[in-house]
């Protein structure tokens, strides 16, 4: 009877052990934009330089996403996932101590890193640990409880920051990874893709690093240093050189850090696409949100946050409500009702002021945005053979987190340029719906694709249910 119950408990904690880490991750992140003011108060600096906290940890988890990914395809997921938890853990400790500035950003990158590692590991852990007929379900539920942390960060950022300090948010987190380290520990078995040898291509490792490091720092700092400064350019130059680079080397390296063969899996490419839109259009959605509660509503932090209740309980819903979707629906079909439900909601958010309206309609607008940001990371493993997971997960996410910090730099540049000739309230809508109007296309678009991949007999049509005749699977599945 034991043995019969042990792979069940090893399963249950496997999952406990990932979704409590991304908890922390998602948790750590949103709580600490809050926390900007009181770390400037208390350290003496200005709220620019505070900025670097997040700027910090931004360019670490975006530059290190396909490593970490590669890293636990090639030398095991478990060993990687215990390394990047406790490294996040050891740099939340770093972060409550830190006595000045600096060693405060240097504790953020060894967050960053080790969330890096951490997040496409755990989707990779989830999907070589449970049974097909019951991964999906897990990868939704996992988002589900990360979500949740994305809900709660603001409310325990703000709280803790007008409580007993912003250091409390890093100690909360300290404890709370521990423990994902310790059952992880005990439940994680090992897994690995077994056809790649024990090597890693370090000079793709250095060169992604560089371009993704260079184009973090161009867009992150792009408003402040101005945008045609040299400073500015040049680090565009190196991001698009050390990029042009990584793909030469890519394409010739014995080993490489990302087979490229991996985009001519068009549903894995529309996946990603789909979900990077949703992704740049949640950020951006969520800032302008902020400014027009706070700026033209004229609502305190508290009150405005109370506001986000709504989106932020359907984003931690999308999760498994995708799961759901996906039993009926192919992955690139949810993609694109993700998409059609986001562009919509972000379009008509920005027609409405009444309260009765407004609400409902920012709920749809989470609804979608968060479906389509959550749900591609399980779609993706759906397209792709488990043994490329860590891989195929690394590199969506890398694309999620660049092209989200690129909308929000855009926005932030689009309302500067906009707000001296008209209200911000009018800048505000007509990039909200610029975007709805892009998403909307964009899901347009890939219903149109798969279509055509139907009748060309590359994919199999949305009247048959996942799992029902047969399918396209594992290295089937990387067919363009």
């Amino acid at each position: 009877m034991r043995a019969e119950s042990s792979p069940t408990a090893r399963r249950k904690g496997a999952f406990v052990a990932v979704a409590l880490a991304l908890f922390c991750i998602q948790l750590d992140f949103f709580a600490l934009n809050l926390a900007i003011p009181g770390i400037s108060a208390e350290l003496g600096i200005t709220v620019s330089a505070a900025q670097w906290t997040l700027s910090a940890y931004m360019l670490a988890i975006g530059c290190f996403f396909i490593v970490g990914g590669r890293v636990g395809d090639v030398f095991g997921r478990r060993g990687t996932l215990l390394a990047g938890t406790a490294l996040f853990a050891a740099g939340s400790v770093g972060c409550a101590l830190a006595p000045g500035l600096g060693p405060l950003v240097a504790a953020r990158v060894a967050q960053g890193v080790g969330a890096a590692f951490v997040f496409p590991v755990s989707v990779a852990v989830i999907t070589n640990t449970f049974p097909e007929e019951t991964r999906a379900k897990a990868l939704g539920a996992v988002f589900g409880v990360a979500n949740i942390g994305t809900a709660l960060g603001p409310f325990v950022g703000g709280g803790l920051t007008e409580g007993p300090g912003w250091r409390w948010i890093f100690w909360l987190m300290a404890p709370l990874s521990a423990l994902s380290l310790l059952i992880a520990l005990v439940c994680v078995p090992d897994s690995r893709d077994a056809s790649a040898p024990r090597q890693l291509d370090l000079l793709g490792c250095a060169l992604i690093v560089c371009s993704l490091a260079a184009l973090t720092l161009a867009v992150e700092r792009g408003d402040a240093w101005g945008w045609e400064s040299a400073r500015t350019l040049a680090f565009f130059a190196v991001a698009v050189a050390a990029g042009g680079l990584f793909v030469v080397r890519e394409r010739r390296a014995r080993h490489p850090l990302v087979d490229l063969r991996l985009f001519r899996n068009i549903p894995y490419v529309l996946v990603t696409a789909m979900g990077s839109l949703t992704n740049m259009g949640y950020g951006v959605t969520v800032f302008l949100a902020t400014l027009y509660l706070q700026g033209v509503r004229g609502l305190s932090p508290l009150v405005a946050g109370t506001v986000f209740l709504a989106p932020a309980l359907l984003v931690a819903l999308s999760g498994p409500l995708g799961v759901r979707l996906g039993r009926h629906m192919r992955a690139t079909a949810v993609m694109a009702l993700a998409g059609a439900v986001a562009g919509t909601g972000m379009y008509a958010l920005a027609g409405v002021g009444a309260w009765w309206l407004y609400v409902p309609v920012f709920a749809w607008c989470g609804l979608g945005l968060g479906l389509g940001w959550t749900y591609s990371s399980v779609a993706t493993q759906q397209v792709v053979a488990p043994a490329r997971a860590g891989e195929a997960s690394g590199v969506l996410l890398t694309f999620l987190v660049t092209l989200g910090a690129i909308a929000l730099a855009g926005a932030a540049a689009a309302i500067s340029a906009m707000t001296p000739q008209r209200p911000p309230e009018e800048a505000y809508d007509a990039i909200l719906r610029l975007g709805g109007v892009v998403v909307v296309a964009a899901a347009a678009v890939v219903m149109v694709v798969r279509h055509r991949l139907v009748a060309l007999g590359k994919v199999p049509p949305l009247s048959m249910r996942v799992g029902d005749g047969p399918r396209p699977r594992h290295e089937e599945d990387r067919r363009p």
